[in-house]
Order: C-alpha cells, then structure tokens, then sequence
C-alpha cells in the first residue's frame, strides 16, 4: 500500500510543481484535445480568389457539384472522428471531373457545418458546394489591335575596300 502510495505521490509531483505548463508537457494532456466539440474554436482560413463572371465569356459545365466529410463524436464532445474540410474538398474536385489542361474553375462556393446529435453521440457534417466554369476564348475584335508577326528585313551592308588612313595635316 506505501508503495501505490509512494507512486502516486511520484506521478503528481510533476503537476504540482509545474502548474499548467506541466501537465501540457505530459503525454496523457492529448487526451484534453478528444474532449471538445467538434466545431468549437475550429481554425478557419478564408482564401479569397475574385472571379469575373460578369462578361459571357465564360459556359457553366455543372452545377452544384458537392463534397462531403462525417465524423463522429462519443456524447457529443468527444470528437473520436473529425470531419474533415480537405476531405469535403478532395470529394468535390472528384465529383466535379474538372480535366487538367481546361480552363476550368470553381465557382460559387459554399461551406455547410453542421451535426446530428442522438442520445449517445453526434455526428459532425461538412458540406462544400460549388459550380464548374469553363472560360471560353473570346473573339477579337475589329476595333482591338492585332497582333502582327514581326518579320525581320534583311539589311544590306555596304561593300568594304582596303581602310582608309585619315589625312596628315602638318
């Protein structure tokens, strides 16, 4: 019994005497990290990319092309499995058939949060949506100038005789 005693005074010491910055250094602290709920204090980066569709220069090949990512959560707080964002994204690029060489892109994107919650766990949903655009060349117009090919003239260059010394005046 001293010795379950002694041991267990052994583990704590380094909580108390490292007050919160030890008990993150412990190993068993990642646990805390299972303990939130799926969507609180979650990192959001938003990445603008402006898109000109005011001009019709441009076909709408699908329309709402989606992705989606579940995850699931014990109770409701403990995130066992996230959903995750870069996985809705994979899902839609997948479904979307976008072909590499195309000019084709994303448009009208929308991201959905949200989560079902039953009695003894939760499921967590991300749900991305969009459009697929293809830009389509426009024509060149009369008014705009042309690029010319640029061709170049062969120059003549004049015949040399033996050199010429430059006059001596004394």
């Amino acid at each position: 019994m001293q010795k379950l005693i002694a041991l267990l005074a052994l583990l704590t010491l380094p909580f108390f005497a490292g007050g919160c910055a030890g008990l993150a250094a412990f190993p068993l602290s990642a646990a805390s990290a299972l303990i939130t709920t799926p969507n609180a204090a979650a990192l959001e980066i938003h990445n603008e990319t402006n898109l000109r569709l005011d001009q019709a220069n441009f076909v709408v090949v699908r329309t709402n092309v989606t992705g989606r990512s579940k995850g699931f959560a014990l109770l409701g707080f403990i995130s066992l499995a996230p959903a995750k964002f870069m996985t809705a994204m994979d899902r839609l690029y997948g479904s979307a058939e976008m072909e590499p060489g195309k000019p084709q892109r994303l448009a009208d994107i929308v991201v959905e949060k949200s989560s079902t919650y039953w009695i003894l766990f939760s499921i967590p949903q991300i749900a991305v949506r969009a459009d697929v655009v293809e830009f389509i060349p426009t024509p060149p117009d009369e008014s705009s100038p042309q690029p010319t090919e640029m061709v170049p003239k062969p120059v003549s260059v004049p015949e040399r005789g033996p050199p010429k010394t430059p006059p001596v005046h004394l």
